[in-house]
């Protein structure tokens, strides 16, 4: 049976934020993960973790003004000094809260930036991060977005972010792969998920139309869940999903799909 990581960004959101720790603990789930830290202190975060001995799987780099509009700003050269000054943030919080990967966002195509210029853009702050991230026994992960619900977004197929990890040559950088994005991507998510599997280090999982929870969909996640056992994937899966209903509700799936 998979790994199942409670998205405390998305999933309990009848409480608040700290709250929801306990509730994942309470609902069986060993992992949590979440989009960004820094609206807490680190040592206020990691006591919720140890209290209920929960893993932290990963969250993001900062983004810039989520509530502006930025999704990222590895593809803004005009915005170096931030993005840097963002890794330092991040692995300030790593180190506190003993996660091992972190996703950078590539952040939307600037208005009136050549496309190559913000992918060059986005290769050179990888390969920074990377470095930065390396001595600490960090992975840094790239995840291609579908651009119907992120439109603008630079990364959007998983065989642009394994071209873009290829060129930035970097050791510790792999591939995220949500499984919601690619389906509305992609398709064929099997022979991907198989094809891409040596760059894969964290996936996550909604179903689509609507981006609820497994089995409300058109996606097969009992045929998928059974296949990521069989290619021995040892990594999470993310339930970085919308609930339907109220979340305790809709956890069903884990015992009708993935048991």
């Amino acid at each position: 049976m998979p790994k199942f990581a409670a998205n405390l960004t998305m999933l309990f959101n009848e409480v608040p934020f700290l709250e929801r720790f306990a509730l994942a603990r309470d609902a069986g789930f060993d992992g949590v993960e979440f989009l960004f830290p820094y609206a807490y202190d680190a040592d206020q975060l990691a006591e919720r973790l140890r209290r209920h001995q929960l893993q932290l799987v990963l969250f993001n780099l900062p983004c810039g003004d989520w509530n502006a509009g930025d999704r990222g700003m590895a593809c803004d050269p005009r915005r170096l000094d931030e993005f840097r000054s963002g890794v330092d943030t991040a692995i300030e919080y790593a180190l506190e809260l003993d996660v091992k990967q972190l996703h950078c966002m590539a952040g939307k195509l600037p208005a009136g930036l050549a496309p190559e210029r913000a992918r060059a853009s986005y290769i050179d702050n990888l390969r920074y991060a990377a470095d930065q991230l390396a001595p600490h026994g960090i992975n840094l992960l790239i995840e291609p977005i579908n651009h119907y619900d992120m439109p603008g977004y630079l990364l959007n197929t998983s065989q642009q972010a394994a071209d873009i990890i290829a060129e930035a040559g970097c050791p510790n950088l792999f591939l995220q792969y949500d499984i919601y994005h690619m389906q509305r991507m992609e398709g064929e998510l099997a022979n991907t998920i198989r094809a891409r599997l040596p760059l894969i280090r964290h996936m996550q999982i909604a179903d689509t139309p609507g981006r609820h929870e497994p089995g409300t969909g058109e996606i097969n996640y009992r045929f998928l869940f059974r296949l990521i056992d069989e290619l021995a994937y040892d990594g999470w899966l993310g339930c970085e999903y919308l609930p339907a209903g109220e979340t305790l509700a809709g956890l069903g799936w884990r015992q009708t799909l993935a048991s």
